[in-house]
């Protein structure tokens, strides 16, 4: 059978977390066959949004796709970058006129191509068009020039993410759940083989709240006064997922998540 691995990483976080992406990925695509990468990267810069220096470091590191999600506009040079640079998406149901793209067709290097879509939710989450009824079309455009699609849905709720990837069963090879940066252990192949996976985790400082310094989230919790969080330091820990698809169909054969240490 003709198939590809896909490498999805979870929300990079820091300094920390982007360095780990630099000490893992080339071994795991040399020993897992990996011909795809994609990352959501909206934590890459301090913690908080994306640059342009911080996306070239992950895409000189092999990541092909960068993801992103609420945070995408916190560093305010993403504004006008994102419209230069395709291989980075900000969510896809977000108000027309938005800079930036939702989806990419991607061109491998073994010829094939590969559609990625990037979602929000909208429970919980910041105001954004619905992303059940947005994604279709996205779909039927992506599927002109390939079966092979693998959709981000950056979200809060976890019932909102179980029911988009029920919407989606059939229609796209892998539904990636991004945002709570917690690790689910709940992947698997649904009956008409799309790969699903609440939350893909988090890649960035272990010992942390979400990526944030554990002393900060604590004391907010005490005495809800506002303060500025800071990106926890420390040992990391890297979360992916890898999806083994079938080139012709877009169907997903297996799922495998990842939680490594350094």
């Amino acid at each position: 059978m003709n198939t590809m691995n896909v490498l999805f990483i979870g929300d990079i976080v820091g300094r920390l977390g982007r360095t780990l992406v630099r000490h893992f990925l080339p071994q795991l695509v040399e020993e897992e066959g990996i011909e795809l990468v994609i990352a959501n990267g909206e934590n890459a810069a301090a913690g908080f949004g994306i640059t342009e220096k911080t996306a070239g470091e992950l895409f000189a590191a092999g990541v092909h796709v960068i993801t992103t999600g609420n945070h995408v506009w916190d560093k305010k040079e993403a504004v006008a970058y994102l419209p230069k640079e395709d291989r980075i998406l900000r969510p896809l149901n977000y108000a027309p006129g938005v800079p930036g793209y939702g989806s990419i067709v991607y061109g491998l290097k073994n010829g094939l191509k590969a559609g990625v879509i990037n979602l929000s939710g909208r429970v919980f989450m910041a105001p954004s068009d619905c992303p059940f009824r947005t994604v279709l079309p996205a779909i039927e455009e992506i599927k002109k020039h390939t079966n092979i699609i693998i959709v981000d849905m950056h979200a809060e709720a976890t019932s909102e993410k179980q029911a988009i990837g029920y919407y989606l069963n059939g229609k796209v090879s892998a539904v990636i759940g991004t945002h709570t940066h917690v690790q689910t252990a709940d992947e698997q192949i649904l009956s008409n083989q799309t790969a699903y996976i609440t939350d893909v985790g988090m890649t960035g400082p272990e010992v942390s709240v979400i990526g944030v310094n554990v002393g900060q989230i604590i004391e907010k919790f005490l005495t809800q006064i506002p303060v500025k969080y800071e990106v926890a330091t420390g040992k990391g820990i890297f979360c992916a997922a890898i999806v083994q698809v079938d080139n012709d169909t877009g169907g997903a054969l297996a799922i495998k998540r990842l939680m490594l240490h350094d």
